[in-house]
């Protein structure tokens, strides 16, 4: 698991979805901190259209750049739309923040070729 979070943090281009209403929550607090390690992120959100001076997308099929990597910090159910998306838009590496994380969207990862972080937080090992 180690050599695949060294390669996720390598990737440039992270999109991170989820709930971003306010700083306390934990996809803004990832975001921010993605943003000040000099990631390049895209919040996504279908209800906003800014988030910490970003735009912010309605989808992950929305974002008109390549994508390396995406961090999902949703509810388990939205997780399994999300993975289907990235897998569309041709994202081979997920991270699914504590709680995101279902049976489900992990194995339809693995049965489709994406590698895909749980059970980890993306803030304790982007330190």
């Amino acid at each position: 698991m180690e050599n695949l979070v060294k390669d996720f943090l390598r990737q440039k281009n992270f999109a991170v979805v989820g709930s971003f209403r306010n700083e306390s929550k934990y996809a803004f607090r990832i975001l921010r901190i993605l943003k000040e390690k000099g990631y390049k992120v895209y919040p996504v959100n279908p209800r906003l259209d800014e988030v910490d001076g970003l735009k912010c997308y309605k989808s992950v099929s929305d974002i008109p750049f390549s994508i390396d990597a995406v961090d999902v910090v949703t509810p388990q159910e939205v997780t399994e739309r999300i993975v289907k998306e990235c897998k569309e838009k041709g994202i081979n590496r997920i991270w699914l923040q504590p709680g995101a994380e279902s049976e489900k969207a992990i194995e339809f990862c693995k049965q489709n070729g994406i590698d895909v972080i749980h059970s980890l937080c993306v803030m304790m090992k982007s330190r």
